[in-house]
């Protein structure tokens, strides 16, 4: 579990008292933690803790002009809508590292398989209000190999689309996906 952190002597550090988890489910934590600020108030304060995760952005080949990338649709209850977006999932305990979670990700949510996997970058999407960790990769030469393996509560249908078009869905406001915004505009920037 991550958290706020306490760096050395930094004047901008707070203070961790205490920390209980408030309230646990799957997929993620309520965090509780009493703290000092620098000023030497107490207050308290709560935030989100989950597993790191991968996105996987999947070409079909190798990247280039005119590939195409494997898309999924999927029901997002927090926002009522079907949301367009990539593959990805949390980190679990059993992946020996995090390109084998990329693979693992790819294959349960869309069957396709990787003839490679190669770190694209790592952010913490929200670190005002959570301790999350994703870590992007980018999927080459991807093919199907079977069916899905989603999980009991995933509803996922898979499509391919130009890259040209989702790099404009994204940049249109038409992707409202955060991962697959940020893994499409970094993807250009290293172009």
């Amino acid at each position: 579990m991550g958290g706020p952190a306490t760096v050395g002597m930094n004047e901008l550090a707070w203070d961790t008292l205490d920390r209980e988890v408030a309230y646990s489910c799957p997929g993620f934590d309520v965090v509780h933690d009493d703290v000092r600020l620098p000023g030497g108030a107490e207050t308290d304060y709560d935030y989100l803790s989950e597993p790191p995760a991968v996105v996987v952005l999947p070409f079909r080949g190798d990247g280039g002009p005119g590939d195409d990338v494997v898309v999924i649709e999927e029901w997002r209850q927090a926002v009522g809508r079907v949301n367009r977006g990539l593959p990805a999932g949390g980190v679990e305990p059993g992946d020996d590292d995090l390109a084998a979670a990329a693979h693992r990700e790819l294959a349960e949510e869309t069957g396709h398989e990787a003839g490679s996997v190669e770190q694209l970058l790592s952010v913490e999407p929200a670190n005002g209000i959570a301790d999350s960790v994703h870590h992007y990769f980018v999927a080459r030469d991807c093919a199907p190999a079977g069916d899905q393996r989603l999980d009991d509560d995933e509803s996922i249908r898979v499509e391919t689309t130009p890259y040209e078009e989702l790099r404009a869905a994204v940049l249109a406001d038409e992707v409202r996906d955060g991962r697959a915004a940020t893994a499409v505009l970094r993807f250009d920037c290293g172009r």
